[in-house]
């Protein structure tokens, strides 16, 4: 707590006086489906691929204050208030904004596959406020304890993360149960109309679709410094950011540093067409020899593309390029995609389909408003394919990770996944259902068949010939439903009936989850519970 205490001092320290418009909203998909209806929209332009928003569109803002305001006026009582449409603590000066929150998020439920008891007890505090139009500062953390499912669990003791939010240890003889600290905090400075300045430890996503080849929320929060540049139709956006590799391939290093610089430019062709063109680069600093490289001033050139083929062309660092695309086919369908290159060699690319040097990956998927002309009924279909060996390098301090995460997809690579999401809101009550099927190969017999992104493509199964699903071939299927009913907008309090289904079946497991939740929930944090497994167990 004592690091979020500093982090809250230092923020508004910097406040002063002023008015504010604009307003970040964090990235959580079941938060931003509820924008599809204007985002997607045949009649509007708003750049769509780079997320988290900040609320300055008009547009926009008219759908954040109908959600966010839900309820206001109705109730005289200050308590009733507080509780359904203000936040706890709720300052508006002539020129600057405050508010401070205790966010509740206690949770019961039970496994009944495992014939397991879950909980999950968290209580956490979030600070925020704008300066004028141009600043705006928020900062959240949470003290966690629960007790997990069993994938989950599995997961935490091959990572040692939280799955996208950090370190956990395990208490009272529990390999359970585990205490985790999450923490972010934001800073962002908007000096014109054409540019943003934000820095902080967070996350970012780019795409369109529930998961990111290129880059997602998943792994844990980190800290960044943010350019983004809107001039019109197009907008650009610079990122450089530093990561920890506690994971290595090197007896002599641990828990090492390393840095990363991301850009993409996103081009609103028309209303109904856009292209985007993404970069980035990772470098270690410290190599597995010992050489201390710290932060690359080069990489300061924000021109996107130059520093990837300067890689291609023999740097030691590793580059990965992408694509990303969407078509408004009407107002309530949009198609999208994206496209992620990890290494390119002509020869092998084109002749040899099954090369160890073929890394990339692909999705495609269609999303939409209003299905079936039915109001807030919006929903998504995806499918995803990363080949073997993908965002993996040489040495993990290398590879396209966080954290001992995936910066992308979180499954890695070495996979296949169709998936569906059905989002209805109706007043205070909010109705999801997912749908995923996945199919991939997990290591076996201390062989790397290419999923486990943290082993060194420099020692495949096989050089030639490699297809996905190979290794330990396994198939996913995970539903997952939930019904909610907002209590405070503010900070999305709400109480909240979840179920899940897991099965996750080769031939040496056949895992199985089948779990009901409720609880008080409050935030917008995004938790993914969708998860493969990482390595064989």
């Amino acid at each position: 707590m004592k690091k979020i205490f500093i982090s809250i001092s230092l923020l508004l320290a910097a406040a002063g006086v002023a008015r504010a418009q604009a307003v970040y909203q964090p990235y959580s998909y079941q938060f931003y489906q509820k924008f599809d209806a204007d985002i997607y929209s045949t009649k509007t332009r708003i750049h769509s691929a780079v997320q988290s928003y900040f609320i300055t569109d008009s547009l926009l803002r008219r759908r954040y204050d109908s959600i966010m305001n839900y309820g206001t006026g109705k109730y005289d009582n200050v308590f009733l208030r507080k509780l359904f449409n203000e936040h706890q603590i709720d300052v508006k000066g002539q020129n600057s904004t405050f508010y401070a929150d205790l966010l509740p998020d206690f949770v019961i439920g039970r496994d009944f596959a495992q014939k397991q008891n879950l909980w999950q007890s968290s209580l956490g505090l979030q600070v925020g406020g704008t300066v004028s139009d141009k600043f705006f500062y928020n900062v959240t953390g949470y003290l966690n304890r629960a007790e997990v499912p069993d994938y989950i669990s599995t997961y935490v003791r091959q990572v040692g993360i939280m799955p996208g939010m950090a370190y956990a240890g395990t208490f009272n003889n529990n390999h359970r149960a585990y205490g985790w600290d999450y923490i972010t905090a934001i800073a962002s400075y908007t000096p014109n109309k054409y540019l943003n300045i934000t820095a902080g430890r967070d996350k970012t996503f780019i795409g369109d679709g529930y998961r990111s080849l290129l880059l997602s929320d998943y792994a844990s929060p980190y800290p960044f410094l943010k350019l983004t540049g809107n001039l019109g139709n197009v907008t650009y956006m610079a990122m450089w950011a530093r990561f920890d590799d506690p994971a290595s391939t090197s007896d002599q290093f641990t828990d090492r540093a390393k840095w990363g610089v991301f850009h993409y430019l996103d081009w609103n062709i028309s209303k109904r067409l856009s292209i985007g063109f993404f970069d980035s680069v990772i470098w270690g600093d410290v190599d597995d020899e010992g050489h201390k490289h710290g932060f690359d001033f080069n990489y300061i050139n924000p021109i996107i593309f130059l520093r990837p083929v300067e890689a291609a062309n023999g740097s030691p660092d590793n580059a990965l390029i992408g694509f990303t695309s969407k078509y408004k086919i009407t107002d309530g369908v949009t198609a999208y995609g994206q496209f992620s290159l990890d290494e390119f060699q002509a020869k092998e690319f084109f002749q040899n389909t099954g090369s160890v040097r073929n890394k990339f990956g692909y999705q495609l998927g269609l999303r939409g408003a209003n299905l079936f002309g039915i109001k807030n009924l919006n929903y998504l279909v995806e499918h995803n394919t990363v080949r073997p060996y993908t965002f993996s390098e040489r040495a993990s301090i290398l590879n396209y990770s966080a954290n001992s995460e995936p910066l992308a997809h979180p499954w890695g690579a070495n996979f296949r996944e169709v998936l569906g999401l059905l989002n209805y809101s109706y007043k205070r009550f909010n109705l999801m259902g997912e749908v995923d099927y996945g199919r991939y190969g997990l290591d076996v017999d201390g062989d790397n068949y290419g999923k486990d992104i943290f082993q060194p493509y420099t020692k495949p199964v096989h050089q030639d010939n490699n297809i996905i699903g190979q290794g330990l071939t396994t198939n996913m299927i995970y539903l997952q439903g939930k019904v909610s009913y907002m209590l405070n907008p503010k900070y999305n309090l709400r109480l909240e009936l979840g179920g899940i289904y897991r099965n996750e079946k080769n031939s040496q497991f056949n895992d199985k989850t089948g779990m009901i939740t409720f609880g008080v929930r409050s935030s917008f944090r995004n938790i993914y519970t969708d998860l493969a497994s990482y390595k064989t167990h």
